[in-house]
């Protein structure tokens, strides 16, 4: 390997051949060629790769002293300035391609501070970003700490990992009090049922509201933890701070019937309709009935929600009413009772239909977040828990063709809202 790196060394003031990424491609034939004539493997302990870093690192670190000191290694200028080099001292950093040792250099008034690695740092960046995406796909620490040690050799502990997500925390709470957006088209809000150790077990909601824009992106616009017994307070709270961050008007409101909600949204926008999720309210009416009725059931209501005005779908309901009604009173008064909400989407177009009967647009997002819960099983408190969830939203779509499809399938419902709505999205573009 010595021999190798020598090469390397002399080759540092060759002409590239090749010149591609600004790497010399002639060096690299040359450093491959080397390692497989010496038996090195180019990953793992002792491997070319691990070789690399520690020599670049070192190299940098010396360039670092020298600019710290004023004059090379070996320089007389040096002789008398009050400050010179004192040999070095051994370190192992955790990096990319696994546990590095590496001597960094000391002067003697132990001024140096070190730029690229330094004093007591054990990891470089590149590793953190890694535990953080890890723990995003719902890797547990005890999984993640496993995964460093039969991939690169490297002993992390628990603590340290769950020190190294704690730092996204910071993130968080800038992302939670960005600015946003004037006017909103939609703003769907659903909850996750999460485990959160408080005193004992219990689950809690984590509310999650996603917006489209007026461009017809995703807009993920903020995380609220509660306790079950939210109210017309709770919600108020919530919009508010929304409107606080600059949401001046939002067309509809669609969500699962949360207790309070409606006239909270009505109180902060007055103009605001809210649309309560047409599947939600089929899955909550099985709740009543016995399972054997579950298809009967869905046949008889279909007509009421695909019902082409308000006064036919009261129609269907009558009759929905007339012949399941003594059988399960419950579902005809859990129907009456969302009603207001229920029928809102009834008076638009269908491409308006589409998109807002149901919460469905937000399902993919608790279907990644739900993953990464499910692994934790449950949280030692409630900042863990959005902790989570937070990591697992901020690496949804990390190539972007899920914003591309999500644009192209809104684009037809945005016309349809210019119109159906006066002009109002072009009001808030303003």
């Amino acid at each position: 390997m010595t021999d190798m790196m020598s090469g390397v060394e002399n080759a540092e003031d060759a002409k590239p051949a090749t010149d591609r990424d600004g790497l010399d491609e002639q060096l690299v034939a040359q450093l491959l060629s080397s390692a497989k004539a010496s038996g090195l493997k180019l990953t793992g302990e002792g491997g070319v790769l691990q070789q690399l870093t520690k020599r670049l690192l070192e190299s940098t670190l010396e360039g670092e002293i020298t600019d710290h000191l004023g004059y090379d290694k070996h320089d007389p200028a040096g002789r008398g300035t009050g400050n010179s080099r004192n040999g070095t001292r051994s370190k192992t950093v955790l990096t990319d391609v696994g546990p590095v040792e590496i001597d960094v250099p000391r002067d003697r008034d132990a001024s140096f501070e070190p730029k690229i690695v330094a004093k007591r740092q054990r990891r470089l960046g590149g590793v953190d970003e890694m535990v953080i995406s890890l723990a995003a796909k719902g890797l547990t620490t005890g999984e993640i700490s496993a995964h460093l040690a039969e991939v690169y050799g490297a002993e992390v502990s628990r603590q340290t990992i769950s020190t190294i997500t704690d730092k996204v925390i910071e993130g968080m709470i800038e992302w939670q009090n960005r600015p946003l957006d004037a006017v909103y088209p939609v703003i769907f809000i659903d909850a996750i049922h999460v485990k959160i150790r408080d005193g004992q077990v219990a689950n809690r909601p984590i509310y999650v509201a996603l917006a489209v824009t007026c461009e017809g992106r995703r807009d993920i616009l903020g995380l609220w933890a509660g306790d079950g017994g939210e109210g017309a307070k709770y919600w108020l709270h919530v919009l508010t701070e929304l409107k606080n961050r600059g949401v001046a008007d939002v067309l509809m409101v669609v969500c699962d019937g949360l207790t309070g909600l409606p006239d909270a949204i009505t109180t902060v926008w007055p103009q605001t309709i809210t649309q309560t999720c047409v599947v939600h309210l089929l899955r909550n009416s099985f709740r009543y009935a016995g399972r054997q009725h579950w298809d009967a059931i869905a046949k008889a209501l279909k007509p009421v929600y695909t019902a082409p005005t308000e006064a036919a779908a009261r129609e269907r309901f009558t009759e929905f009413t007339d012949a399941w009604g003594a059988r399960y009173p419950a579902i005809v008064r859990l129907w009456n009772n969302a009603w207001a909400e229920f029928v809102p989407f009834l008076a638009f177009d269908p491409e308006i239909r589409r998109v807002i009967c149901s919460t469905n647009a937000i399902e993919s997002v608790n279907a990644r977040i739900r993953r990464a819960v499910k692994a934790r099983g449950h949280f030692p408190n409630e900042q863990a828990a959005l902790k989570c969830v937070y990591m697992a939203i901020m690496s949804l779509d990390p190539t972007g063709t899920g914003r591309k499809r999500w644009t192209m399938r809104w684009k037809p419902a945005l016309n349809a809202f210019e119109i159906a709505f006066d002009g109002r999205l072009a009001a808030g573009r303003k």
